[in-house]
């Protein structure tokens, strides 16, 4: 018998990109304890590629190819990321067949680098000290010598914000029947929070958009940019894609705090988020707790996973306690892993 019809099997994704979007939403229940608000997460941890950024990769690179800018097998698309961009481009790349250069500030986790690299992308790493505009210039300069090359630039890409109004937006207002009185989003390109924020502000005008970013780097608020460790927002600038109209009020949150909050869903929540999920969450517990909002809800997104932050200070505590674990053998022991490396235990 020969395959079966594809018209047959309605249940059955067409390939992994039929998978990206329509992700759950879930209430916040131990860490918003005391809050007036009803705190609900949009989870987007729970994409195909773990991050809220599988929509934009699949949505810039479909665009480009809608508008014949680039071609499967003949075009190199070169990007600049802090992470979730870039996996969620390899990813989509791979999938149609694409060669991929993605640029990264080389504080970036390892398990991005990773990731990259097992979706068959070439990494490029940039001096964190200049933030993402570092990986941006690199981004440019690479694509300025190289053949047939595109940068899809997520900062200033329409199709970015646009994916967002298409289908986030549409989502949370549909699982919340309507009753959305607060977005609370951190901001990074800008996209999810300008797409999102318009379609919720055409549905109901009353609807306050609270964008999110580092304490330490407080570029929306006027001031100036900075280090942090809330990897995924506070970019250093103001992207090309962000509406900052769109939204009614910044706050800004420490990375201590973003840390402490990430740490908090994982032990609370039992959600697995990453720092700037972290930093959302923080906010919107803030916000739920105004008198004002007595019974309304609360909508946070939260970005991304937090297994590719295993590496990162939002795990150090952790990390150093798993590997201080005694083996209790009596003696060190010698141990070969899976990849060939030896090491002893105990």
């Amino acid at each position: 018998a020969g395959a079966p019809d594809k018209a047959a099997l309605p249940g059955i994704a067409g390939s992994v990109l039929d998978l990206v979007g329509g992700t759950p939403c879930v209430r916040l229940n131990r860490v918003s304890w005391g809050c007036k608000a009803n705190v609900i997460a949009k989870s987007e941890l729970m994409e195909p590629c773990k991050s809220v950024k599988d929509r934009i990769g699949k949505n810039m690179i479909e665009d480009a190819e809608a508008k014949g800018l680039i071609t499967p097998g003949e075009t190199t698309l070169i990007e600049p990321t802090s992470g979730n961009t870039g996996i969620a481009l390899a990813f989509v790349a791979a999938a149609k067949g694409y060669k991929l250069i993605l640029t990264m500030p080389a504080s970036m986790s390892i398990e991005r680098r990773v990731l990259f690299r097992a979706f068959g992308a070439q990494l490029v790493l940039t001096d964190p000290g200049k933030a993402m505009a570092g990986a941006v210039a690199k981004a440019e300069e690479l694509a300025a010598s190289t053949d047939n090359a595109h940068i899809l630039q997520q900062f200033e890409n329409t199709a970015n914000a646009e994916v967002h109004e298409r289908t986030t937006g549409p989502e949370i207002w549909r699982d919340l029947d309507g009753k959305v009185d607060v977005l609370v989003c951190g901001v990074g390109t800008g996209g999810t929070i300008t797409g999102t924020g318009a379609y919720l502000k055409a549905q109901n005008p009353a609807c306050k958009v609270i964008a999110v970013e580092p304490a330490e780097s407080p570029v929306l608020s006027g001031g100036k940019p900075g280090p942090h460790k809330i990897q995924g927002i506070g970019a250093g600038f103001l992207p090309g894609v962000l509406n900052t109209e769109i939204y009614d009020e910044v706050i800004q949150v420490p990375s201590i705090d973003a840390v402490a909050m990430a740490r908090r869903m994982a032990l609370e929540e039992g959600l697995f988020v990453g720092i700037s999920s972290g930093a959302a969450a923080q906010a919107a517990v803030e916000v739920g707790c105004r008198p004002e909002l007595e019974g309304k809800n609360v909508v946070v997104v939260l970005p991304s996973f937090g297994e590719r932050y295993l590496s990162s200070v939002l795990f150090s505590q952790v990390r150093d306690e798993a590997e201080a674990l005694s083996y209790g053998f009596g003696e060190r022991v010698k141990y070969t892993d899976a990849s060939g490396k030896s090491k002893y235990i105990g």
